[in-house]
């Protein structure tokens, strides 16, 4: 059976395994944001999380970018379950994190 075959063969409803097996993650000061990535399988999820819900999930004297992944890494079991949820509800290749997934 070919991988789309067998990721067709999920219902709307079945949890796919979302995977965090790569622990790197960056600042990216243009969009305002930490980046990180996911697995499902062989697709790649790109996830970013805006600075305002990483500032409301960490202290509020989150403001420079070591700050702001400082927040990132100690909630980091947090953040990916929020992805994982978020990634359940619609599943595509690409996520932004806001407050309201918090």
């Amino acid at each position: 059976m070919s991988f789309w075959a067998r990721a067709a063969a999920f219902g709307p409803n079945e949890a796919r395994s979302l995977r965090f097996p790569n622990a790197s993650r960056s600042y990216d000061d243009r969009r305002q944001c930490v980046s990180f990535w996911a697995h499902d399988a062989a697709l790649e999820i790109v996830i970013h999380i805006d600075n305002d819900a990483l500032r409301l999930i960490g202290p509020s004297v989150a403001e420079g970018e070591d700050d702001l992944l400082d927040v990132f890494d100690s909630r980091r079991p947090r953040i990916e379950a929020a992805a994982a949820k978020a990634y359940l509800k619609n599943r595509l290749t690409f996520h932004r994190l806001t407050v309201e997934d918090f």
